[in-house]
Formats: C-alpha cells, sequence, structure tokens
C-alpha cells in the first residue's frame, strides 16, 4: 500500500513540473454589468475547461500558447467565442432563452454530474443558499427533488434518499470539501450540527443512489457533498445576524484574506469562521399510546406513552386469569417520566473553522484546516439521547491542482461531554426509588388494605355481574362469561372510580418508605430531589458506573489520493484511499472494557474509464472499486453508465450502479446494556440462543424445558446494493427545463438484528428449571432480497428576467416480495410527495416614472408530504400523518451598504405535523437575518 501511495505522489509531482501560460478574464452580464457565477468557459477545439468563481473570474493553464480561441456559455445567455492574446479578458454575455447544455464542462466529477451524468444529481448554490426560505440552508434541501427530510429536534435534522430513512442515517455519506462528517463512533453525521458555516458553504450537490465507486463504502443510498469558498473567492469580511421564535439567535462571521508576491499573482491565502446558534428546541410530549402498549389511553392504571420513559412496565396478572378475585385492577403501568423533565431543551451550536491555503505555483495549492464543533441537541436513534456539551475536531492536510489529482489526509476526534441516555435515565431514577416487583407488588396490595377494600367496594356497585350458580347447565361457559363481563362492566359503568382507585395506589406506591428492601419515594419532577438525582445520574457516572452518561473519545484517521489522467483518446480517473477506526467508550458503548482496544482498518482501490463517441454524442463511464474491511472479506463495486445528446435540448441517460456499505462500528463491537435488554455487535456469530417466543410459553405454561427453541446467528456481513437508473433531461419550449428519472434498486444482506435469550436449563426434582443470564440483541444480517423502485420529475419554468417557477414530485416504493424477516429495515419514506416553488431574484420595477424598486427578492415552496408509518425502536414506531408545509422569504439588498436584509418562516402557517415518531411536533419558525459583505 505504502509503494501504490508513493507512486501515486510521484505521479502527482511530475504532473506539475511544466506550465504553459496562464488565462484569467472575468464573464459579467451584459445588462446589468454584474459578475455571472457558474460560467462555463472551454477552449475551443480542446476538452480543457472551467467554471467562473463567485466574481464572475476564471483562469486556467492550456496545452498551447495564445493566441486560441474559448467559449463561454451560461444558462440564459448567448453562447460566445472570444479570442484571446495574452492579456485578461472582460467579457459581456447577451441574454437569450434557456437551453439544456452548451458546453462539456470537464470539472469535479460532481458538476461534471450536474450535466451530463446518468445518475441524479440535485444541486443547491450560494444563491440559492442566501435566498432559500427555509431557516438554515441545509433544511432547503428537503425542497429538492427526491430528497427526504426529517427533524427529530431542531438541532439534529437528517437528509435522505431513496427509502430506508431512520434518524440514523448509516446509508448515506456526507462529505465537506472531501472530508467524512461522520461521527467516528456513532459511523453517521450529525446533520449539519457539526458541519460548515452557512456563511462559509459554496455549493451542495447531493447525488441520489449508490455511488460507492468513486466515494467509499458508505455511499450506499447516496452523497451529501459541501464545498466551502476558498479565501481567494471573494475576500474580505462578512457578518450575519439572524434572530426569531423560539429565542432563536444565530450569528456567522467568515474573515479572509489574499496576499500576492511581487508578480501580483494570488499566493497565499487564509479565512477564519464563526458560527454560534441558541434556541429553544421543540419539545417532543407526544403523550398518545405506543403501538406495542398493551392498553390504551383510557385504561385507568396507565399506559404506555411515546414521550415518556419507564412506563414500559406492567403488571396484568389478573387480567386474564380471574378477575373476579382482583375486580378493576386490570393492568397498571409504572410510573414514568416524560422526556421534557429528563432533556436538556436549550439547543446551542458553536463552530470555528480556520483554512490556510499556499499556491505552490498557479494551479497547485497545499490546504491546511481545521474545524471544531460543539453544542448541546437531542438526538434520536433506539432511544432519545441529550448530546449535551458534545465536542467534535477536524484537522485536514491536502495537496492539489484542481481536476488533475489530489493527496487528502485527516483525522477526526470527538468527545460525548455530559451526553446521556435519557430513557436509560429514567429507568436508573426508577430503580433508585424502588424495583419493578416492589413498586408492582406494593401498588396491588393496596387494593386490598382494610382502610380500602376496592375490591369489595366494586363488587357492591350496582348491577355489578353475579356468577352462575354452581351445577347449573353449562355452568362452565357461563363461568366464563361472567369473568369476561366484570372489567368491562367496571370501566363502561364506573371509569370514574377506577381512575380514582387507580390514582390513589399510584399516589401511594410511588411515595411508599420501607427501609428495610430500600424503598423511598418517587423523585418527583420539579423537586430538588429529582434535580439531586439526575444529576447524579447523568453527569456523574457513566453506564459502567451506573449511571446514564455516554463516554465517546473515538477517533478516525483517513488518507486518500486521486489522480486523473487526459489523454486524446479517454479520461482516466484512479484512486486509493486508506482508513483507520480507532472507537474508545470505556465500554459505555462498545465491548472496549478490561482494557481491551479496539481498531478497525479499511482499504479501497477504484478506476474510472470515460470515453466520448459518435461525435460527442455519447459518453460511456465505467468505474470499478475494491474495498477490505479487516474483519470482511474482499468486495467490488462496478458501476456503468452511458449518456446520448440527442442535441443541444435533449439528454437520455441509463446507469448501472453497485454499492455495498460495511457494519458501522456498532453492528461490529457494539456493548450497550439498555436495562432490559444487552445490545450486542458480531462479528464472530452466536450460538445457542433461545428464541423469545418459547421463553414466553416456557414461563406462562406448564415448564418443559423441550419447548425452548435455540438458534444460532452467524457472523454479520456488509450490504450489498444494485441499481438500475434510466432519465430524461430536456429544454421544452424554450424557458421549460425538465428533469426526470426512474431507478429500480436490488438489497442483499441488509443489517438488522435478531433477539435471544442467554439461558441455562435444567431438570430438577420440583420440574423443569433456567436461569436466563441475559436478554441479547444481536447485529444480524437479513436472508432475504427485497425491492425498491421511484420515479422522481423536476420542473424549472423560467417568467421573464427575475421569476422562476419550480415544481418537483418523487414516488417510491418497497417490493417486500412476500418476506416477513424482521430484520428488513424500516422504509419510512412517503409514497408520493411534492414540491412547488415560486421566486424571484434581484427584482427592478419601475414605480411611476421618476421611482425604480431594485435588488428585491423573495422565496416560497410549498411542500406535501403523504403519510407512513414510520419505523424506529419499538419506543418509537407509529404513523406519520399527511402533512404540508409552506416556507417563505422576502429579501431586499442595499448596495450602498453592502447589506442584505431577509425575513421569513419555515412553515409560516404553524401546520404542527411529526417528521420522525417518538420526536417532536414542528411548528413555525419566523426569522429576520441581516447579511454584511465587505468584499
Amino acid at each position: 500500500m505504502l509503494k501504490k501511495i508513493q507512486l501515486l505522489f510521484i505521479l502527482l509531482i511530475l504532473s506539475t513540473c511544466c506550465l504553459a501560460q496562464k488565462i484569467s478574464g472575468v464573464i459579467r452580464d451584459g445588462a446589468s454589468g454584474e459578475s455571472i457565477i457558474g460560467a462555463a468557459v472551454s477552449l475551443k477545439g480542446s476538452k480543457l475547461a472551467t467554471v467562473t468563481d463567485i466574481n464572475g473570474r476564471f483562469e486556467f493553464t492550456p496545452d498551447i500558447n495564445p493566441p486560441f480561441t474559448i467559449i463561454i456559455s451560461f444558462v440564459g445567455f448567448e453562447q460566445q467565442e472570444v479570442a484571446v492574446t495574452d492579456k485578461p479578458v472582460d467579457i459581456q454575455l447577451k441574454s437569450k432563452e434557456v437551453k439544456l447544455k452548451d458546453v462539456e464542462i470537464t470539472g469535479s466529477r460532481v458538476s461534471e454530474k450536474q450535466r451530463e451524468s446518468a445518475l441524479t444529481v440535485e444541486s443547491i448554490d450560494i444563491i440559492a443558499i442566501k435566498e432559500c426560505p427555509q431557516t438554515s440552508f441545509y433544511e432547503a434541501l428537503g425542497s429538492l427533488k427526491g430528497v427526504d427530510l426529517t427533524s427529530a429536534s431542531l438541532g439534529f435534522t437528517v437528509i435522505n434518499t431513496r427509502g430506508f430513512n431512520s434518524t440514523s442515517p448509516v446509508r448515506s455519506l456526507q462529505l465537506i470539501d472531501g472530508v467524512d462528517n461522520q461521527s467516528p463512533g456513532l459511523n453517521f453525521s450529525l446533520g449539519n450540527f457539526l458541519g460548515a458555516s452557512e456563511l462559509d458553504v459554496m455549493k451542495v450537490d447531493l447525488i441520489a443512489g449508490a455511488s460507492t465507486a468513486y466515494y467509499g463504502p458508505n455511499a450506499f443510498n447516496g452523497v451529501i457533498s459541501m464545498t466551502t469558498r476558498s479565501p481567494f473567492i471573494k475576500p474580505g469580511l462578512e457578518v450575519s445576524v439572524k434572530a426569531g421564535e423560539r429565542s432563536l439567535f444565530e450569528t456567522a462571521v467568515r474573515w479572509s484574506q489574499v496576499f500576492k508576491n511581487k508578480a501580483g499573482n494570488e499566493k497565499f491565502g487564509y479565512k477564519l469562521n464563526i458560527f454560534y446558534l441558541r434556541a429553544n428546541d421543540w419539545v417532543a410530549d407526544n403523550l398518545s399510546a405506543t403501538p406495542d402498549s398493551k392498553h390504551d389511553t383510557r385504561n385507568p392504571g396507565g399506559y404506555d406513552a411515546v414521550n415518556i420513559y419507564g412506563d414500559e412496565y406492567y403488571a396484568s396478572s389478573n387480567f386474564s386469569k380471574q378477575p373476579s378475585t382482583n375486580p378493576g385492577l386490570i393492568a397498571y403501568y409504572r410510573t414514568g417520566y416524560q422526556e421534557k423533565d429528563l432533556v436538556d431543551y436549550d439547543t446551542r451550536n458553536l463552530k470555528l473553522g480556520a483554512a490556510f491555503h499556499y499556491k505552490v505555483k498557479p494551479e497547485n495549492e497545499i490546504i491546511l484546516a481545521s474545524n471544531f464543533g460543539n453544542g448541546t441537541t437531542v438526538y434520536q436513534g433506539d432511544n432519545r439521547y441529550s448530546l449535551k456539551d458534545i465536542l467534535f475536531f477536524q484537522h485536514r492536510i491536502e495537496y492539489r491542482k484542481k481536476d488533475k489529482f489530489f493527496i487528502r489526509a485527516y483525522t477526526t476526534n470527538e468527545d460525548a461531554g455530559k451526553s446521556y441516555d435519557a430513557f436509560f435515565t429514567a429507568l436508573l431514577l426508577q430503580r433508585a426509588s424502588k424495583t419493578d416487583i416492589f413498586w408492582s407488588q406494593n401498588y396491588r396490595s393496596f387494593w386490598a388494605l382494610p382502610a380500602n377494600n376496592y375490591f369489595n367496594r366494586e363488587r357492591n356497585f350496582p348491577g355489578y355481574p353475579q356468577p352462575p350458580a354452581f351445577g347449573s347447565p353449562d355452568y362452565a361457559v357461563k363461568y366464563q362469561e361472567y369473568l369476561d363481563a366484570i372489567n368491562p362492566f367496571l370501566l363502561n359503568n364506573y371509569y370514574d372510580s377506577l381512575v380514582l382507585f387507580h390514582g390513589n395506589a399510584r399516589t401511594y406506591t410511588d411515595n411508599l418508605v420501607n427501609t428495610a428492601q430500600n424503598q423511598i419515594p418517587f423523585f418527583a419532577p420539579g423537586t430538588a430531589r429529582f434535580d439531586s438525582a439526575l444529576a447524579a445520574v447523568t453527569s456523574g457516572k457513566s453506564f459502567t458506573e451506573g449511571g446514564s452518561r455516554i463516554y465517546d473519545k473515538s477517533s478516525l484517521y483517513h488518507v486518500q489520493a486521486e489522480y486523473k489522467f487526459t489523454p486524446s483518446f479517454m479520461e482516466i480517473i484512479t484512486g486509493t484511499n486508506y482508513r483507520q477506526y480507532m472507537p474508545k467508550s470505556d465500554g459505555t458503548i462498545f465491548s472496549d472494557t478490561s482494557g481491551r482496544t479496539i481498531k478497525n482498518y479499511e482499504w479501497g482501490v477504484y478506476a474510472g474509464f470515460e470515453k466520448k463517441v459518435s461525435d460527442d454524442k455519447v459518453k460511456i463511464n465505467i468505474t470499478t472499486r475494491l474495498d477490505k474491511n479487516q474483519n470482511f472479506d474482499y468486495l467490488f463495486s462496478p458501476a456503468g453508465s452511458v449518456t446520448y445528446s440527442v442535441n443541444s435540448n435533449h439528454l437520455l441517460r441509463f446507469a448501472l450502479s453497485s454499492a455495498i456499505r460495511n457494519p458501522t462500528l456498532t453492528d461490529q463491537y457494539l456493548y450497550y446494556n439498555v436495562g432490559r435488554a444487552t445490545l450486542i455487535g458480531n462479528i464472530s456469530g452466536y450460538d445457542s440462543l433461545v428464541t423469545i417466543p418459547s421463553l414466553v410459553n416456557f414461563t406462562s405454561g406448564y415448564p418443559n424445558i423441550d419447548t425452548l427453541v435455540y438458534f444460532n446467528i452467524s457472523p454479520v456481513e456488509p450490504e450489498k446494493v444494485k441499481t438500475i437508473e434510466v432519465g430524461y433531461r430536456a429544454s421544452l419550449f424554450k424557458k421549460l427545463y425538465l428533469d426526470a428519472n426512474y431507478y429500480y434498486s436490488i438489497y442483499k444482506d441488509f443489517i438488522g438484528y435478531k433477539v435471544g435469550a442467554d439461558v441455562t436449563a435444567y431438570h430438577s426434582p420440583v420440574g423443569d428449571q433456567i436461569t436466563v443470564t441475559n436478554i441479547y440483541r444481536v447485529a444480524s444480517n437479513a436472508d432475504d432480497i427485497v425491492n425498491s423502485q421511484g420515479f422522481s420529475v423536476g420542473l424549472n419554468y423560467f417568467i421573464g428576467k427575475y421569476f422562476t417557477a419550480t415544481g418537483n414530485y418523487s414516488w417510491n416504493e418497497l417490493n417486500l416480495r412476500g418476506s416477513d424477516d424482521p430484520i428488513i429495515p424500516a422504509f419510512n419514506t412517503p409514497r408520493n410527495k411534492f414540491n412547488l416553488g415560486f421566486s424571484g431574484r434581484d427584482i427592478a420595477a419601475a414605480i411611476g416614472k421618476k421611482f425604480t424598486v431594485r435588488h428585491w427578492g423573495f422565496n416560497l415552496n410549498y411542500k406535501w408530504i403523504q403519510g407512513f408509518v414510520f419505523e424506529g425502536s419499538p419506543q418509537f414506531t407509529g404513523a406519520i400523518e399527511n402533512y404540508n408545509v409552506l416556507d417563505v422569504q422576502v429579501n431586499k439588498k442595499f448596495t450602498t451598504w453592502k447589506t442584505t436584509v431577509k425575513a421569513g418562516a419555515s412553515n409560516v402557517l404553524n401546520k404542527l405535523h411529526y417528521e420522525v415518531y417518538g420526536g417532536p411536533q414542528i411548528g413555525r419558525l419566523a426569522y429576520v437575518s441581516v447579511l454584511l459583505e465587505l468584499n
């Protein structure tokens, strides 16, 4: 591996030895004189091309010396050819009707995909980021075609494409300047909570579907690639301030400076970024019964509520056996804790960044970058977690030549701070008061106390059912009818009395003191006792010490190199990468106990070949990748695509792709005791576990160890997917842009889990006996293969000079092929969804004969989501209802003051809705922002 990297490094150095003369210039709008961002500039008769930056500037170094001709094109403007000598050029374009494709751009692979790729690529640029109506640009990604957005809290938003959505997005990859933004321990990105400052983001490209070939094993369902601004692009000072509802306050500062050498060429640049957010988070207070609750909200003895934790335990020994003995007791659930009493909803987020760029040669630069993230928010996985004072560090060094090569190395380190499991915290608070068994015994005995004698009082209620006379005809049938009628009678006729009796029993049980049995009163929220106990459980002790605090100081190290060969007959990209994971949890998450150190490495090599034929109308692309993780076999991920440009207005595309997803560190090494079960990873397999149904049958019926059902679990393996995709892009009627695609995916070896008991069974003189050591939830693969398919279409209609109407529709469907394998992950994706938008940019309008308003803009986006079942953990599985959201903003640019003022609102009509079951209801968040740009 070292020899390969050394060879690549030598090739990269050799490639920079010879330089021709650099050509530069500026592209402007001929009508307004403003610079044009993203205009295509190519050398006539060559594949060499580039795009203009945020200042409308471009530069490249052709293989030949001037004079020669360059071609400039941009959507909405006439293509123009310009003869170039050795001086900088200043070109003004004339507006025209929109065209689909004017020139091939051989920039980064994402930019190329946007124009000619057989894959589906959605993007937002710096202008769209500034003008998005949502509270943040990351939320704005949810309005793109085929994109699903899930908010588990105000600080934790997840982006996903093509199904199998979850609050733990392990099937999507998020990059910032090519650096994986994942948490080293959890193996997925925490949205943009630890990402880039919005003020520094240049563009975001979202590639839907399998993209393992270039991006690695985790690009299973899609890639979110953010590009930040180089300090050489628009240097100076920028400051933004945003304030709004829910005590929202956000501010960001970006400072960049460029230094030139004596010849006047840019040589060194640096940038500094500060971002801070504070807000009151949405409160998760869903008190409806979970689908797993055995009783609904009308049960006098309680029920298992979604956002109350610890109320899952219930006793119902008399419900199905002898209600005549204990009438009205029915089932009673333990008093739990609401989430709002357990977590910190004061969301805070601080992000700091610094980058230093040195140009070794005009197109070659060395980059040193460092980023820091810190904050508090709520995260949802199997349980709900309070991420409190989490710390995140990333450091990168890179040597690159744009569109030619790069060598990149980075490290990511995290510290969970004072983070803790809210669900487990509730269980620990209950145990500190009394055990479940003592609580149940106290509750039941209270009903029979002589001072209460609730059972006899109920039997004396008027109309109380009476048993049939012993020995009467059909006695057995009538007696069972009598038993079945008791509790329904009480519920239908004396419900209020039952509620009173259960309330009294709950108060008595929660406050009972029994020093001999270590029973003390319930820790009631709002009291000093509760605050002290909560602090002791969450702050002072980790899982291994009897608390609920999570200890996580994991890290990862990554090295990657890539080189692009451009012979006249073909374009070839080759690359390699190596990654080392260093999980460190002190036994609170992983099985790194008793001094055990866990290390996990993976590496990969890849190559891509691209060829244009038939007068450049047909582009053929073939890629292949080989990956190896230390715990799994070699895996290949081939892909191929063909695009056909019918003419300048119509393009057809077809792709066959494949991807793999290595099991995460938690799938491999997890050891997480959640109280009533232990969640464990699985790289070695497990033997002789007992199924839970057979264990229940053993304990509820006549004990017979021969009825126990044993099973084995094979070691977990990587997931695999193969996808077919077809698409069509077109410019219709001169003003309408259309992009449509259909995909069909085949999934194999889904990673989920199986539940079993570790049991010791034996015969004894008094009958068969068992000892249950533990209940395990073990990572495992599904046996069955499933298919998913989907269709999406997006439309952009350009109206005059200032306005654009947009719309997109997506349809997704999972075909289980008759499988009932519980391991297959939840699809968690609406079958139908659509977005409608209307925007205006930099509007100028005359009012009367002497007054003209300028530099106004607005944006409206309406989103509709069809309801679906969100399947998370057993506690957080339920229905998401249909919902719709309208986001709006209006902005005004004051050129003299170099300031832009924007007022807007996410969900302006305040349509309260759930986006994830177990999470909060999302409502309106209105804001006003001010952006100052001293460039």
